[in-house]
Order: C-alpha cells, then structure tokens, then sequence
C-alpha cells in the first residue's frame, strides 16, 4: 500500500504528460497550417513567370472547349549519326569549349546583325522537344527601333519597383556585387530582342483549346538551345526575365491571352570596350554525382 502511494504522484505525472502530447499534436498541426496560411507572399513573382506545368484532368473535366491531339502518329525509320569514340570525345570536348566561353553580356553594339542568321537560331531552338510535340513556344523578333525603346521603358519602370520594392535587401544586394540595375540600354543599342513566349494552351483550328503539356519545361529547353545556338553563330545576349512586364509587353506585342512572356534576349555583337564580371563555374566534381 505505502508502495502504490509512493508510485501514485508519477503515475499522474507520467498520464499527464501523455495527455499533453496528444492535445498538442492537433494545436501543432493547426498553428503550422496558420502559419503557413499567414506566409507573405512573395510580391517580386511575376505570374507569368510561375511554373506553368499543365494537370491537363483538372482543365478538361466538365470543359468541351478543351479537345485531344489526333492518335496514330506514323513512325518512319530513324538512322542517327554514330561516332568513333575518339571522334566523340574531341566533338564533345569542343562543343565544351565553345559553351564555357558563353557569358551574360550587357553592353551590346548596335553592329547590324545578318536577319538569317536569327532566323536560323531560332529555327535550330524550334527543334527542342516539348511535351506530347506540342511545340508550346513562340519567339518574338523585335528590331523596330521605336518599338525596342517602348520595350525599354516598360522594362525600366517595371525594373526600378522591382529593385526599389519588390526584390528585398538580399536579392538587391547579390545583384550589387554584379553591378546591375534597372537601367536597360542594350534594349536600345542590340539590334534584335528576342521576346520567349510560353503558350500555356493550343488554339486549334475549330476554336477548341489544345493542352500543353509541360509547357513551361519545354519552352525552357528551348531556350537553353537557343542560347547555344547564338553562341555557335558569334551572337552574345543577357539572359532577362522581365518581372511583373508580361502583361504589358504581351499588349505592346499583340500576343495572345494563352501566351505569357518567360524571357526576353537582347541579341547582337558585344561592344569593344565591353566589360563582363570576373566570374568562375563550378568545377565537374561539384556539378555531377556518379551511382
């Protein structure tokens, strides 16, 4: 009996303590939800620069205006280039060293540009592959001065918000350290932008929407081909994601309400006295792990 009524102040403590545990967990889930629910929003996303990955069930359930792709694609015999592996090494080992001489450049010439050759890199980036070849991208050549220095007002004063308000300290400061800002003048001076637009859906001839599967990863993939397509030709550009400027500019360039702008390429020949930052890429090892 003295036993049971020495051991009865921990047996309340140890149920307590279990009674405890059990209550916290709901509150502990709720208050992560509050939490989570309370999270500012981050004001520098630009909508149409959101990851536009389509769930192609969700948009087709109940909506007739939504039609398929046509079945029975035919298959043709496929012969693909095949290298010795000495000729393989010294083909990749090239394209390398054309590749790592790619830099982001900002101070462009105005040194006219030959039209087939941006007609070329842009043929070669309309060879990605896309999801279902639904080839969701359009690119929108600007070379019309009056209308490449409107792109750059727009820019501009979408930009100076963005470094001013939207972006916050940290992102401001990483971006110091470059030495940019908000004013743009390789919009004026670059003989051709090249406006990227993603089509998040198809229009089809009958009026009904096609899916674009994975839209915003196709149109990406694209995009790094067209970049090494102007290195191959001895064309240079900045890579520009134009926050908060898609709607406007998406008006200025009469596109679409399906398209939404993901990058705009100034495109030209660098300047004799243009400058890039001292930069280093990150070293095989750290970019590449081997199972």
């Amino acid at each position: 009996m003295t036993l049971f009524s020495s051991l009865t102040p921990v047996f309340i403590a140890i149920i307590c303590v279990l009674i405890g545990v059990i209550m916290k967990k709901p509150n502990g889930k709720r208050e992560k939800r509050d939490t989570e629910s309370k999270h500012p929003s981050r004001p520098w996303v630009d909508e149409d620069l959101k990851d536009g990955t389509d769930h192609p069930l969700e948009e087709e359930e109940g909506d007739e205006e939504w039609q398929g792709l046509e079945e029975n694609v035919a298959h043709v015999p496929f012969t693909g280039e095949r290298y010795s592996e000495a000729e393989m090494i010294k083909r990749s080992q090239t394209f390398y060293e054309l590749l790592n001489k790619r830099r982001s450049v900002r101070f462009l010439s105005d040194e006219p540009v030959p039209r087939e050759v941006i007609n070329n890199v842009i043929r070669t980036a309309g060879t990605s592959p896309s999801g279902a070849h639904t080839e969701p991208w359009t690119f929108v050549v600007v070379q019309n001065p009056d209308l490449k220095h409107k792109i750059r007002e727009i820019v501009e004063e979408e930009e100076e918000i963005n470094y001013k308000k939207r972006m916050g300290d940290r992102w401001v400061n990483d971006l110091k350290r470059l030495s940019t800002n908000w004013i743009k003048e390789y919009l004026d001076t670059a003989p051709y932008l090249i406006l990227v637009f993603k089509q998040v859906y198809g229009q089809l001839p009958n009026g009904k929407k096609k899916t674009h599967y994975y839209n915003e990863i196709s149109v990406s993939i694209s995009c790094g081909i067209l970049l090494a397509a102007l290195q191959n030709a001895g064309l240079y550009t900045v890579t520009s994601t134009p926050l908060n400027c898609g709607p406007q500019l998406r008006v200025l360039l009469q596109r679409p309400a399906n398209e939404k702008l993901l990058l705009l390429l100034p495109v030209g020949y660098p300047k004799k006295d243009a400058t890039v930052p001292a930069l280093t890429r990150k070293p095989l090892e750290d970019i590449m792990v081997v199972m």
